[in-house]
């Protein structure tokens, strides 16, 4: 499942470079580093005037969430007296000259906003006696000016319509709209106790798959809705499928006793392997293989072709492919803030690189892959992270800066400032 959308970045890239750092051979070695970061550090400050940083200071308050498009900010302002109303704030860009304000029609929390097209989409939960659960509000991006709503969280699909879903204990839908006028192209219900997922890719949801409670799974064409394939998956089990999810090209079941993962084609639902599962709860995407994570920490890598186990360790939490890597996060570092991370080899395990100690931003599809950590003097340290060169390049200390960092598709970088406002960065390149 997917979150608000986000535009579709380009990422540029440098040249190649496999000649990858070694992994560390010594304890004195972290020591040795920090010392020259330090020396580092220090030399730059000393070295003279710096080319003069480009930032815009932009309005914000503690729980106020913002967007950066092309060409505008957009603020949501947060709860406040005794009205639950939610206003939308939007700033020029580059510039930062007022453009409009509007008020979203519907009382409720609203966590986050997207660009689609000429369109804002606000997305929250409804508040009050009646409220119906998640709402997405369309707005003119020009002006401000209503255009619709509907019920539901917003995926991007394929052919550049909306997928909004709606899920409650009670059941719910799953409609595609056109997000010039929340015209609904096509919809199904989704029963009590059934679950759906469905495959994102670079241009959006193509593929939507429904599982019913003990009962079949249908593999639906994401642009038109229609059935591609449709079977009984839990008589093919000792025991129903407890859990269904979707990794590139593949449908893999989570059920049985003792409880197994079983893969299949998506398209056509037949059978290509089966492993038993351990105690993984969760696959995810790493490349040409599938990483198997566990409740309590550590994975299990397996070939996406045929399940065969490739390697396992207890030392990784959390793995994601990038630039034909796979960039990990260690179990003893996981959880809010800065993690350690690391460049893996997906077919051996083999770390190729430490990149330290690194918060990422929030990033477009495709984006550069940028780190930041508190600076012992203040503000924050900026970092370009090199996942296929297995480098880490210093852009920048942002000072008054307390976080909350997105990198944006027009090459800047959006964070918090300690009195809560926003300022806008652009990147050295």
């Amino acid at each position: 499942m997917t979150g608000p959308l986000i535009d579709l970045g380009e990422l540029r890239h440098g040249p190649d470079d496999d000649r990858l750092p070694r992994p560390p051979l010594d304890k004195g070695r972290p020591l040795r580093c920090a010392v020259v970061l330090l020396l580092l550090l220090v030399s730059l400050a000393g070295a003279g005037p710096h080319p003069r940083r480009e930032v815009l200071a932009l309005p914000g308050r503690l729980g106020a969430d913002a967007l950066v498009t092309s060409d505008l900010f957009v603020l949501v302002e947060p709860l406040s007296g005794p009205s639950a109303q939610r206003r939308l704030t939007a700033i020029r860009l580059p510039g930062g000259e007022p453009a409009w304000q509007a008020s979203l029609p519907a009382e409720g929390r609203y966590w986050g906003i997207a660009q689609q097209g000429d369109m804002l989409l606000a997305t929250g939960h409804e508040t009050g006696p009646d409220r119906r659960g998640t709402l997405t509000v369309a707005l003119d991006r020009r002006t401000g000016a209503y255009r619709w709503q509907q019920p539901g969280s917003p995926s991007l699909l394929a052919d550049g319509n909306l997928l909004l879903h709606s899920v409650d204990d009670d059941g719910g839908t799953l409609r595609a709209l056109d997000p010039c006028c929340g015209t609904v192209r096509w919809q199904v219900p989704i029963v009590a106790g059934g679950e759906f997922s469905f495959r994102d890719g670079e241009h959006g949801v193509d593929r939507v798959v429904l599982s019913h409670a003990n009962g079949p799974i249908e593999v639906l064409d994401g642009t038109t809705g229609a059935v591609l394939a449709r079977t009984e998956l839990a008589a093919t089990v000792s025991g129903a499928h407890t859990g269904v999810q979707i990794v590139d090209d593949l449908l893999l079941t989570f059920g049985g006793s003792p409880t197994m993962i079983t893969a299949y084609g998506l398209d056509g639902l037949d059978q290509r392997w089966s492993t038993p599962a351990d105690e993984a709860l969760y696959a995810s995407d790493c490349g040409t293989a599938v990483c198997l994570q566990n409740r309590s920490g550590g994975l299990r890598v397996v070939d996406a072709a045929t399940g065969r186990r490739l390697w396992g360790s207890d030392r990784w939490a959390w793995v994601w492919p990038s630039a034909g890597r796979l960039l990990a996060t260690t179990v003893s570092s996981a959880g809010p803030g800065a993690e350690q991370l690391s460049v893996l080899d997906p077919q051996t395990g083999r770390m190729l690189a430490d990149l330290g100690r690194w918060e990422l931003a929030q990033f477009p599809w495709g984006g550069p892959t940028i780190g930041v950590r508190r600076h012992p003097d203040g503000g924050l340290l900026v970092a370009d992270l090199d996942v296929r060169a297995g480098t880490v390049r210093l852009l920048d200390v942002l000072p008054d800066t307390a976080g909350e960092c997105q990198a944006v598709v027009t090459g800047q970088l959006l964070c918090r400032r300690q009195d809560a406002s926003f300022a806008l960065w652009r990147l050295p390149v």
